[in-house]
């Protein structure tokens, strides 16, 4: 059922039917009946108790409407006490009000064919009623009360949910029809309901253990007069009451009449004076109509005079907003550049048989390496080898304090500001104080500890090795990809625009599954490095004597690639920028064919992919790039005599130089994405330091991801922490 519906508003045959029967009632001369059935009527109008009331009609007629209730919250019950017929079939009645024994000059009650579950408890004080009809209801059962209906005649319950009669029905004497369905009675039984009133009559009062005493015995007494008077005299007194109550009557209707005629001349008065004040009014109006036109003018000329500006407003914005969203889009077509050379780079490597080829090569120089032979041993150089030993484990002490001194700063400026300052200095003076040890004590205690020689050749093993180097170059730059994805979709949020959000979402996805991949791919070849030298370390179980300084002298006497080429005739300027480039594999193909730079500027992208290089973002690079340093050495020819006449210096024992992180940056110009502007979404306060995987999103600081399962972002679940450290 509906809890709001709309009120089905009567027809215009009803609601003129209600007009003429109100009238009608009202008319001088009407009987006692008001009679306003067949109204469509949802409750009774106030105007038709107020009539009863007034008129003290005898007669209320109110069947065949739609009436829920009796009583309208506006109304009383009271206004009906002179009602002696009240007919209320054929409605939607569910209840009667719990006053209706207030109705004491009520004698005929009829509810047929309504929704009633229940009768009131009152309703025992009528004690005028002689009919009561209650057929085609709900009713279950009847009220203990119903004894008090003294005067009662008739009662019909049929077609009800009724299956006994209450014992003190027998108390109602003057019962002649008792009318109910007997074959759905159990108490009395059938057979006693269908024998007829007399009979349940007569078991009731069994059962209530009173005489039977038959009706008509009943209405003698009721006729008879007080004191032994004669009906005759009782009748005339009747007469003259009527005769003096008819005389009231009369009387009341002159006064009505009278009131009426008054009415109507105040009517007539009140009408003239009516159509003065319309005419007045009328001027006004025509007035205030010339006055709003004026305004209304006014207004318009404003109007125009502001959607103007509005619209040249409206305009200057949707320029700014479509010239933002160039950019956007812009920056969003570099980024999928960058992820599709990524995703081509890396399904190039894992389908190239080149990899097999290196990893035996490699696995040859490192049955090469383990053989130590006796001149390396007598060439042996303790001291400068032991030296960048000490060197290269001091780096790494260092930038290990570094990086805790750079946690431990982070932390205590969140919380305590004041004592932080004494933390970093003791730790500044710990890293100060061991760089002042006594360097020849350090070289000793090197070519003392076999361990520490170890430990110098893992970190130096580990830098040297081109497929890791790649792989940590590919990270920095899918991370900072990730970083300016995220920036990107906040930036959008910002905007409140949807548009290419599920691109990149994709793009995202794309390279958080990379990065995943890539982060095994580390694992793995760190694990192949341990396992290389774990197989060194059983093979120095000889014995030998310096074993470790012997195999780092030798790491550091390797040549580099660069080196070896640039002796092979290759330009050392092209070799940088195709490090800078991360395309260090299509070195040798560079070197093969002879290609300088002066060659690579006159190519196209053709050229360059039947040489081999298939990505289209590599070709633009290189071939631009190229342009440019050919471009700036016409203009400074210096430039290019200075670096290509260098001598080659002698290569000295030493730690090898942190490599520079990868400066693939991004291609889109326009919009600025800076990295280190780059909050927490979650404490908007310290600056986004770690990937979340799955999604993808570079969204919080360490501190808060702590506590996080879920991100922020996408609310996809966490299965790892990807750490990022910017660089100064």
């Amino acid at each position: 059922m509906p809890l709001f519906f709309r009120k089905k508003k009567p027809s215009d045959d009803a609601r003129k039917r209600l007009e003429y029967q109100m009238c009608l009632a009202k008319e001088a001369g009407a009987d006692d009946v008001l009679d306003i059935s067949k109204c469509e009527l949802l409750e009774v109008p106030y105007g038709a108790f107020a009539t009863c009331k007034v008129l003290q009609k005898k007669v209320l007629i109110i069947h065949t409407n739609n009436l829920t209730s009796l009583v309208p919250k506006s109304c009383s019950l009271l206004s009906l006490i002179t009602v002696k017929v009240l007919d209320l079939h054929d409605n939607q009645l569910a209840s009667l009000p719990a006053d209706i024994g207030q109705l004491t000059s009520l004698q005929v009650l009829n509810l047929e064919r309504n929704l009633l579950k229940c009768l009131p408890q009152s309703i025992g004080d009528l004690a005028q009623l002689q009919i009561l009809n209650v057929k085609g209801n709900k009713l279950k059962e009847l009220p203990a009360t119903v004894s008090g209906l003294r005067s009662l005649r008739a009662l019909d319950v049929s077609k009800n949910l009724l299956q006994e009669l209450p014992r003190v029905l027998a108390h109602v004497r003057t019962l002649e029809t008792l009318t109910l369905d007997a074959s759905s009675m159990t108490y009395p039984s059938p057979d006693i309901c269908s024998a007829g009133t007399e009979s349940i009559q007569q078991f009731l009062c069994k059962e209530c253990g009173i005489t039977y005493y038959p009706p008509s015995q009943y209405v003698l007494p009721a006729l008879e007069g007080d004191g032994g008077e004669t009906s005759v005299d009782g009748v005339g007194r009747a007469v003259h009451e009527y005769l003096e109550e008819e005389s009231k009557w009369q009387n009341k209707f002159l006064d009505y009449e009278k009131r009426k005629e008054k009415k109507m001349q105040e009517k007539l008065e009140f009408e003239r004076r009516l159509n003065m004040g319309q005419r007045e009014h009328a001027l006004l109006v025509q007035q205030v109509s010339n006055q709003k036109d004026e305004m209304l003018q006014t207004v318009r000329e404003d109007q125009m005079r502001l959607e103007k500006g509005l619209t040249e407003h409206q305009r200057h914005l949707e320029e700014e907003r479509l010239k933002l969203l160039q950019q956007l889009k812009q920056a969003e077509q570099g980024i999928a550049s960058r992820i599709q050379k990524l995703i081509e780079d890396n399904q190039r490597q894992k389908q190239s048989s080149d990899i097999l080829k290196s990893l035996e090569n490699e696995r040859i120089r490192m049955e090469q390496l383990m053989a130590i032979t006796q001149e390396e041993t007598e060439h042996l150089r303790r001291k400068e080898v032991a030296s960048a030993m000490q060197q290269m484990l001091a780096e790494s002490y260092k930038n290990k304090l570094i990086q805790m001194s750079y946690e431990s700063r982070r932390q205590d400026l969140v919380s305590q500001a004041c004592s932080s300052l004494a933390e970093m200095d003791q730790k500044f003076q710990q890293i100060l104080a061991w760089q002042q040890l006594d360097q020849n004590k350090a070289v000793t205690q090197i070519l003392q500890q076999s361990e520490m020689q170890k430990a110098a050749f893992e970190a130096l093993q580990v830098k040297k090795d081109l497929m890791h180097r790649q792989i940590r170059n590919q990270i920095k730059l899918i991370e900072t990809e990730l970083l300016q994805l995220t920036q990107l979709e906040l930036k959008r949020q910002e905007l409140d625009t949807e548009t290419l959000q599920g691109v990149i979402m994709e793009q995202r996805q794309a390279l958080g599954y990379l990065l995943q991949q890539l982060l095994k791919e580390k694992k793995q070849r760190e694990e192949e490095l341990q396992q290389i030298l774990l197989e060194m370390e059983a093979k120095s179980e000889t014995k030998q004597e310096n074993y470790w300084l012997i195999q780092y002298q030798r790491l550091l006497n390797q040549k580099p690639l660069s080196l070896k080429l640039q002796e092979e005739g290759l330009e050392k300027q092209l070799v940088n920028l195709l490090i800078e480039l991360s395309a260090e594999q299509y070195v040798p193909i560079f070197a093969h064919h002879r290609i300088s730079l002066e060659v690579l500027s006159t190519m196209t992208a053709g050229d360059l992919e039947k040489l081999g290089v298939t990505e289209t973002g590599l070709q633009r690079a290189l071939l631009k790039q190229a342009q440019e340093i050919l471009a700036v050495a016409k203009t400074i020819p210096e430039l290019l005599r200075t670096e290509d006449t260098e001598a080659p210096v002698a290569l000295e024992p030493s730690a090898p130089p942190e490599e520079a992180p990868n400066n693939v940056a991004p291609t889109a110009p326009l919009l600025q994405l800076d990295e280190k502007k780059s909050e927490c979404v979650v404490c908007m306060e310290q600056e986004a330091q770690t990937i979340f995987l799955p999604c993808g999103h570079v969204c919080c600081c360490q501190t808060c991801c702590a506590q996080l399962h879920a991100c922020p972002l996408c609310r996809q679940d966490i299965t790892q922490h990807v750490r990022i450290f910017y660089g100064s």
